[in-house]
């Protein structure tokens, strides 16, 4: 398999986990409940391309990020994947990580017009975890195809969170609060092992002896 499929693989796997737009879903319902179908429709295409743009973005200027803070690669997958774990230990017991949002943001998104941004663009979808992710994953490109198949998986995660958006309804009502509580455990449980693997890549970059 080539190597850039195998890090397009892996890369799809740690953003749709930390991204999981199953978990946005009973929040993207609470703000559109009383809105029409078409508004609904405009709501999801914001959410999913404001995904996609930060996403995106993030993946371009992660390296000038490092370089202008001084920051090594290894330091950053430590940090991030600290930052990953938590989120995964809060998705594991069903509750949405207070780094993509909090009660309060919420509870003042419902008086904005425009949800689709903020709150469920950002942060639910695009959140600090999601970011940081991406950048990480950018640092770890090895070549200009391993950087296209990351771009793509961001791509195919926007894509999905568009689809799931868009049918929220359906999808809650299929799957039901315990088959959706079953997701963000199932996607928490990933994350939780990527995070631990970002932490030893880290470990591995920073300390290179300890691993010889």
């Amino acid at each position: 398999m080539p190597s850039s499929l195998t890090f397009g693989l892996a890369a799809f796997g740690s953003i749709f986990s930390i991204v999981d737009p199953f978990a946005a879903l009973p929040v993207y319902l609470a703000l559109t409940g009383r809105e029409t179908e078409a508004s609904r429709r405009r709501i999801a295409t914001r959410a999913a391309l404001t995904c996609l743009l930060v996403l995106c973005t993030f993946a371009l200027i992660g390296p000038a990020v490092f370089r202008f803070f001084g920051i090594t690669i290894p330091a950053f997958r430590i940090a991030g994947g600290l930052l990953l774990f938590g989120v995964a230990m809060e998705m594991m017991h069903a509750k949405i990580s207070e780094t993509k949002t909090t009660a309060a943001e919420t509870e003042d998104a419902a008086g904005k017009e425009d949800v689709g941004l903020i709150p469920v663009g950002i942060p639910l979808l695009s959140g600090p975890g999601a970011i940081a992710s991406v950048m990480m994953l950018t640092g770890s490109a090895s070549d200009t195809s391993e950087r296209v198949a990351l771009f793509t998986a961001i791509l195919l995660v926007a894509a999905i969170s568009w689809v799931l958006l868009r049918f929220a309804g359906r999808v809650a009502r299929f799957f039901g609060t315990t088959g959706m509580n079953l997701i963000g455990r199932i996607m928490g449980l990933i994350l939780a092992a990527v995070a631990v693997q970002f932490i030893l890549d880290g470990l591995q970059g920073a300390f290179p002896r300890l691993f010889t």
